[in-house]
């Protein structure tokens, strides 16, 4: 949980010193804007990455890994004599941080079937609270240090918080791999046995030792318990960062659509999709997505669902402030009730069984949320917009451990990691996409008729989200093993 709360927390604190960087480098909104954009882009590549070195090396030395390149963060950002140095150290910030969340997948499977216990759902419904409630703190918790120690302690809380998690990660946490995750027992009882009666012949076979010699012993050691080296695709690795790079610079300028670059992005997106296709061990295995129709219908929901949350996240909050005149203490009161909301129905949501119902009731109330804000206007009460962001924190909790859940259940046998880092992709994506669409519809300044844009928008996004989890077959036979 303290590894998961690394990337959220430093996607959200970063917000409340931008004005205070910006004076320091003598550097205007557009250039502080890469402190946020560099940070999501890299954590959008960094996850899955992350997640199958997790599979392949083993879970627990990734996620030391990732803690001490968050600690190496820290240190270059509280000490960074340029812009550019805070950027490296928002870049290196999403690579380290990145390897929490699917490593902590990986190694609840892992450590599941080797006890032969499904992981308990609230055990999942933690990881998510931990995300939300940390996404939640994050600008007080930079507030304050800010306003107390100065900017540059918003780079270095890093550090320590890297410290603990890697003291307690290095006492505790084992090492993740165990048996092969798509063995029945029966399988792997049928291996043994037959490794047994290999080893047998091989011993038949080899000439007696003369005596007093020393013999050598077998060797024993599965081939499942040492690292899983090969595999890796570097070339898929930085084909699948051009692609995102070029998409997020084309959706940071929707205001005046640079179409040059989404021609670029077609042509990587080409090279990759063939380059993917031709490797046995691809880092994005599209034939996988392809058979697996379930898990890709899973990251476009979770994808559009936090589109349309993001999209009132920082769209609404800007309007409150902007047209309806709150000061930034307030608007930030009427924006609370959306973030308890979210952490309760997470927990909510981690104690159901299914995965379908919840989902199709967190569409229904998206829906609900965008019709709401579609009436919303600058003399609306304070009371009623504060409700109606609560209505979008509910189906953000229920949405983020439902389909949690269904990806730890979709995923294939040994990798999970690499799933779970896919779902975060699709997340980040949607947050790009909504920076984007914000843009858009309020231009220089936020107002009712923006608001009710980006109001009808989401609403139809709300609704794609209730069919694809309406229509999902996968969902209703789906085993909730989770």
């Amino acid at each position: 949980m303290l590894g998961s709360v690394l990337n959220p927390i430093n996607s959200t604190m970063i917000a409340t010193v931008l004005v205070a960087i910006g004076g320091t480098f003598h550097a205007g909104a557009a250039d502080t804007a890469w402190l946020v954009s560099s940070l999501y882009l890299a954590s959008a590549v960094g996850q899955p990455a992350m997640g199958r070195l997790a599979d392949r090396l083993g879970p627990r030395r990734v996620f030391l890994s990732g803690l001490l390149i968050v600690a190496a963060a820290g240190v270059v950002g509280a000490t960074a004599p340029a812009l550019t140095w805070l950027i490296v150290s928002r870049v290196l910030l999403g690579i380290g941080t990145s390897a929490a969340y699917p490593a902590a997948m990986a190694l609840l499977r892992a450590h599941s079937q080797r006890l032969g216990t499904p992981t308990p759902r609230p055990v999942l419904g933690l990881l998510s609270l931990a995300g939300l409630s940390s996404a939640a703190i994050g600008p007080v918790l930079g507030g304050v240090l800010a306003a107390t120690l100065g900017w540059r302690a918003v780079f270095a809380v890093n550090v320590p918080l890297a410290a603990v998690g890697f003291a307690l990660a290095a006492l505790w946490l084992p090492d993740g791999r165990g048996p092969a995750p798509d063995e029945a027992p029966a399988q792997r009882a049928a291996h043994h046995s037959a490794a047994q009666a290999a080893a047998h012949q091989a011993t038949a076979a080899r000439p007696a030792a003369a005596p007093g010699a020393a013999v050598p012993a077998p060797r024993t050691a599965p081939e499942s318990a040492q690292p899983r080296v090969t595999g890796l695709d570097p070339a898929g690795l930085v084909l699948f960062a051009a692609v995102l790079t070029a998409l997020m610079l084309f959706l940071m300028r929707l205001d005046s659509p640079p179409w040059p670059l989404l021609a670029v992005a077609a042509v990587l997106g080409a090279a990759l999709t063939r380059w993917e296709l031709g490797r046995s061990s691809p880092f994005l295995d599209l034939r996988m997505l392809a058979r697996n129709r379930g898990l890709s219908l899973t990251y476009l929901r979770h994808g559009l669902t936090y589109l349309v949350i993001y999209c009132v996240m920082y769209g609404y909050a800007q309007w409150l402030e902007e047209a309806h005149g709150m000061s930034t203490a307030a608007a930030g009161l009427v924006m609370l009730p959306m973030s308890v909301a979210a952490m309760a129905t997470s927990l909510l949501g981690a104690r159901t069984k299914g995965i379908r119902a919840p989902l199709t009731v967190a569409g229904v109330l998206l829906v609900a949320g965008g019709g709401v804000l579609l009436v919303a206007g600058h003399t609306t009460p304070a009371l009623a917009l504060a409700a109606a962001g609560a209505l979008f924190g509910l189906p953000q909790g229920l949405a983020s451990t439902g389909n949690q859940a269904a990806v730890y259940a979709q995923a294939p046998p040994g990798e999970t990691g690499s799933a779970a880092g896919l779902q975060r992709t699709a997340q980040y994506l949607g947050a790009i996409t909504a920076a984007a669409l914000i843009g858009l519809f309020y231009g220089q300044r936020a107002t009712d008729a923006g608001l009710h844009e980006m109001a009808m928008t989401a609403g139809l996004l709300a609704v794609a989200v209730l069919l694809l989890t309406v229509l999902d077959r996968s969902l209703h036979t789906q085993p909730t093993r989770t």
